[in-house]
């Protein structure tokens, strides 16, 4: 009986606070503000010690258990690309670093307006690159965000393979952004969350002079071949679920190892709740599993 309660009163928590401050009557710079006060309420587990670092001339803030690491999971956040940060992105990625033993390294890759395409991807891919320089192996580092850090995550592949670099050993994505057209939008009787007309202005902020049907920009435009295995989560109240059906069928096509998992009456990015809510926790646990079977041990 107390998780029914539990997931109907963070479904409202998100519809009256969070829903209204993605708004483009709020400035984005009280956005980016509020934002930060309302991801408080997803708490890293205890045992997990963050700090700061540098990596590839990029802030990045580190998340590891007091296990050992078996691996390195490199976690982009979300935000629509002009609002959040690593510090918004604690929860989750401290119960990735316990769920995976990997050490969790969340870049705060540069924010559109203030600095539009490419600046978040050449970000991501000097954090990535950093890493391979201080001689860790590709196959020993994951790659996952979540909403517009799971379409970036997809980007990042996607460009070290047109690079020649070597691979992650996967791909995982929470409710990810891939097609900043946001024309094929899905329309579900509640969406707790996103406003439609709040990403796409995000997305021309992002863009700015970049088509928005660049697979740079919308991965789900792109060529996924040779992309490691991917694993989709997605809500199924949220706007984004085409975006995440779409993708999967995409990668599917180009022969990726696709896992796509729609998870009913739960909303974006539901995993920020990992630690609270049961099937959020599930949820990540799925994903960690799936992270630690692809890592090369």
């Amino acid at each position: 009986m107390f998780q029914p309660l539990l997931e109907e009163g963070l479904r409202q928590t998100m519809r009256q606070l969070v829903r209204p401050l993605l708004s483009n009557a709020v400035p984005l710079a009280l956005q980016r503000k509020l934002v930060r006060q309302a991801y408080r309420t997803s708490v890293p587990p205890k045992n997990v010690l963050f700090r700061k670092d540098d990596l590839g001339n990029v802030p990045v803030l580190r998340a590891q258990s007091t296990r050992p690491t078996t691996g390195t999971l490199l976690y982009l956040h979300g935000g629509g690309y002009i609002i959040g940060s690593a510090a918004t992105h604690k929860g989750i990625a401290g119960h990735l670093a316990k769920l995976t033993d990997c050490e969790v390294i969340i870049p705060n890759y540069r924010l559109a307006p203030e600095h539009p395409y490419p600046a978040a991807p050449n970000d991501a891919e000097s954090v990535y690159m950093a890493l391979i320089s201080q001689g860790k192996p590709a196959s020993g580092i994951a790659v996952a965000g979540d909403s517009a850090g799971g379409g970036l995550a997809l980007v990042l592949a996607m460009q070290l393979r047109d690079h020649g670099h070597p691979l992650p050993s996967s791909i995982t994505c929470f409710s990810p952004w891939t097609d900043l057209t946001n024309q094929q939008l899905y329309a579900p009787e509640i969406e707790p969350v996103l406003h439609a007309d709040w990403i796409i202005n995000a997305a021309k902020m992002y863009a700015g002079d970049t088509p928005l049907t660049n697979p740079v920009i919308s991965p789900v435009f792109g060529d996924l071949k040779g992309l490691p295995p991917l694993l989709i989560q997605v809500g199924s109240q949220e706007i984004l679920l085409n975006d995440a059906t779409r993708i999967a069928e995409m990668a599917k096509r180009d022969r990726v190892e696709t896992t796509l998992e729609i998870y009913n009456n739960l909303w974006h990015v539901f995993q920020i709740h990992s630690g609270q809510l049961k099937r959020a926790t599930e949820a990540l646990s799925v994903a960690a599993g799936h992270i630690k079977r692809h890592l090369a041990g």
